[in-house]
């Protein structure tokens, strides 16, 4: 009877050293920081922490104060230079209505040739005035499309589908260009990131198979391998190692403790 406990002790006892049990934590591979392409004072939040968002759903908005101011700037400039347009084309009209009469009292020797000359080069200036004039209403046109397309950045949306895990600004706050305002995280891409000793390295490689936990849901399943990242904890000696798994229907969230276990090869 000793003889069978001991055995059944060590049949044990080498099933747990054949396998490694490791733990770590859910992770989202894809979250956002949301930051606004311009400054502004922020006019209104549309979205509180642990809200689900879809994709191009409104997360915040910003006022528009300067944009209007460059607009209106840009305006001018366009009226400007269609009436510089418009005046050049009818001093155009002018000189040419001139110089058609002088080339006929040219012909009858009434006019000199130096006064028709002087025409014929006026025309040609104020020709290539017209042409500037049209290049100027086109650029301030283009420069006023720019404008436009700038008002698109004001209402910040979602890039894609996701929860919002933090908001870090409010109406009536400054929001700066690169500065995060909210934090998206895309339920849809979770794995479990988890740290690995360098001495079972060995022991593990990318697409093999685990099994994975995680105990506050009851969740078991077969996950894999997604990336073992090459940089290890100087103090620990530790790698990071991601997990991929199924998941889906189930309340899963970033943050949940899991765990991975891993049959040493």
């Amino acid at each position: 009877m000793r003889k069978i406990i001991l055995l059944i002790a060590l049949f044990a006892a080498g099933l747990s050293a054949a396998e490694l049990v490791l733990t770590g934590s859910v992770v989202s591979d894809n979250q956002k920081m949301m930051t606004s392409r311009y400054m502004g004072f922020v006019k209104k939040v549309y979205v509180v922490e642990g809200q689900r968002v879809r994709k191009g759903q409104l997360l915040y908005t910003i006022d528009s104060k300067e944009i209007d101011s460059a607009k209106s700037q840009v305006e001018l400039a366009i009226s400007q230079a269609e009436l510089a347009l418009q005046m050049n084309q009818n001093q155009y009209n002018n000189i040419l209505t001139n110089l058609a009469r002088h080339e006929r009292l040219f012909k009858k020797g009434m006019v000199s040739k130096y006064e028709l000359e002087n025409l014929q080069l006026a025309a040609e200036n104020t020709k290539a005035m017209i042409e500037i004039s049209k290049k100027q209403v086109a650029q301030a046109k283009a420069k006023l499309q720019e404008v436009l397309n700038q008002y698109k950045y004001l209402s910040v949306r979602a890039p894609n589908d996701g929860v919002v895990v933090e908001k870090r600004i409010n109406a009536g706050e400054m929001a700066i260009p690169g500065m995060p305002a909210i934090v998206l995280t895309d339920l849809s891409r979770l794995k479990i990131m988890t740290e690995i000793s360098e001495g079972d390295l060995k022991d593990v490689k990318v697409g093999q198979k685990v099994k994975v936990e995680i105990p506050s849901i009851g969740l078991v399943r077969t996950g894999k391998v997604y990336a073992i990242i090459p940089s290890s904890n100087p103090m620990t000696h530790q790698f990071r190692m991601k997990v991929s798994f199924k998941y889906k229907g189930r309340p899963v969230y970033p943050g949940m403790y899991a765990q991975v276990t891993i049959t040493k090869r």
